[in-house]
């Protein structure tokens, strides 16, 4: 082996490590994705008439150390090594202060358990990160293990990388169907949730927009319901090339509506609302809350969502005209690789947020039992089990939230390479049951990304690969920064 990549991989192995990016992750994870998913929700509203105007505001937000609970109550803390050899599960307890205020007069703050999180091993919270290499052979653990693994049951378990298209982009793509020329895919994502959205040019002209559940909505309509009324509006809000402009006139006879009001009844015609006063509740959620979330939530957020879909009409129309090429799918700048923190983030939204989460059970409990002449203190309405039982449960069996399986995974022990290998592992969420002739081939810019050789044959060959050697996994601008930087290029700072 060549002396000078030798020293190359010794360096990058003490200073970066093969799983830091993992670690890394899953630190960012607890110290300030957990925090903002608490502040996301912000104040939980019990409807309880009985009682009066009731609210449940959630504050500071702390971490425990990794603990378990034994037989007769006592809370102690554990080491890796003896979460392996009980199987127990390495984990450690959240708390996040909550005050009731009833009829506006607040109680003082109460320090609530709202589950237990396991932990990563050679996290920051975990006691290895700590140790010297003297330290973890004397704690019986070791020295040269990378760390990165959860132990659930006393079993080693891994989150796996999973590859995604790129989200908030306009990718678009010829599409070899009866009646469809020309399609763009939109993967708007907001907090963990991806909304898709595709938007078909058939081949006699016409646009039309599929999103959650409206199917094959003309999208003149929707333009007109996002506020741009006005057909020459919309003409120049699609673009200032005039063939563009002409190929798009034959859409405006897809709608009969002058209006805001007469094309939010279109649509509510559209997707079935049959009761006509419930028509422009629904259409407008619907455009709020599901329609290219990442722009925002708001009802002035959709003047910039009916601009954001007026480019992805006019990017349509221009590769039709032979204006501008296809987007390659396979391209690695149009794809992004979710790790332990994003996966991790996903999952407890989903408990805390879900038909049956935590907090519609919380605001059932104090229901039930208020119902009986008391206000329970908050300690017992907040089933901590819950939480922790359905997080280890994912953990465990490797079932994610959207229907994916095979997320967590059993770390591979059959030799050091063997496991490494197996932490840097990608997968693509493309089924394997299925030709995917390009999706599996090798593609220019996996170089120096993806290792070019290492795929195993059969089923999955293509499907599922392994970073190669020295590559790390970056993490992305937080949004508000991304918009700061926006701003001072525009200023010219």
């Amino acid at each position: 082996m060549d002396e000078n990549f030798v020293t190359l991989l010794n360096s990058f192995l003490k200073k970066e490590g093969m799983v830091k990016f993992q670690i890394d992750s899953y630190n960012d994870f607890i110290t300030r994705r957990i925090p903002k998913v608490l502040s996301d929700i912000g104040t939980i509203k019990p409807k309880l008439p009985e009682l009066g105007d009731l609210k449940i505001k959630l504050g500071e937000f702390k971490l425990g150390g990794p603990s378990v609970k034994e037989g007769d109550g006592s809370v102690r803390s554990i080491l890796p090594i003896e979460a392996r050899l009980r199987n127990l599960t390495y984990s450690a307890p959240m708390y996040v202060e909550m005050t009731s205020e009833l009829n506006k007069i607040e109680s003082s703050p109460v320090v609530v358990n709202f589950g237990d999180i396991p932990v990563m091993t050679k996290s920051k919270i975990c006691p290895l990160s700590m140790m010297s290499e003297q330290q973890l052979v004397e704690a019986g653990e070791d020295p040269s293990d990378p760390g990165g693994y959860f132990i659930v049951n006393g079993t080693e378990r891994i989150l796996v990388l999973v590859e995604e298209i790129a989200p908030n982009r306009i990718i678009v793509e010829k599409v070899a169907a009866t009646n469809v020329g020309e399609a763009a895919r939109i993967h708007s994502e907001k907090d963990g949730y991806i909304q898709r959205h595709l938007v078909e040019r058939k081949n006699d002209g016409t646009i039309t927009i599929t999103f959650a559940n409206v199917t094959k909505l003309p999208v003149i309509k929707l333009f007109k319901a996002l506020g741009l009324d006005k057909d020459k509006e919309i003409a120049t809000a699609i673009s200032t090339d005039e063939e563009v402009q002409e190929d798009f006139y034959s859409n405006l006879y897809e709608t009969e509506a002058t209006s805001k009001s007469e094309a939010i009844n279109e649509i509510g015609i559209h997707i079935k609302v049959m009761q006509e006063s419930m028509r422009e509740e629904r259409v407008t959620k619907l455009m709020d809350k599901y329609l290219l979330p990442h722009l925002g939530q708001n009802p002035e957020n959709r003047m910039e969502k009916a601009m954001y879909l007026a480019k992805a009409v006019e990017k349509i129309i221009k590769l039709h005209l032979h204006k501008t090429e296809e987007d390659d799918l396979d391209h690695y700048s149009n794809k992004r690789l979710k790790i332990c923190g994003d996966l991790m983030e996903i999952l407890l939204r989903s408990i805390l947020l879900g038909k049956w989460g935590l907090i519609t059970r919380l605001t059932y409990n104090y229901q039930k039992l208020t119902k009986r002449g008391r206000l329970p203190p908050l300690q017992a309405i907040v089933e901590s089990n819950v939480l922790t039982n359905q997080i280890v449960s994912a953990l465990a069996i490797g079932s994610w939230v959207g229907g994916r399986t095979g997320i967590s995974q059993r770390l591979e022990r059959g030799s050091y390479i063997k496991t490494i290998s197996h932490m840097r592992n990608v997968l693509s969420p493309l089924t394997s049951t299925q030709e995917h002739f390009e999706a599996r081939e090798l593609h220019t810019t996996q170089w120096g990304k993806l290792c070019c050789s290492e795929t195993p044959e059969g089923a999955t060959i293509g499907l599922r690969k392994y970073l190669a050697i020295t590559a790390n996994v970056t993490t992305g601008v937080p949004e508000k920064e991304l918009k700061t930087v926006t701003d001072a290029v525009k200023k010219g700072i």
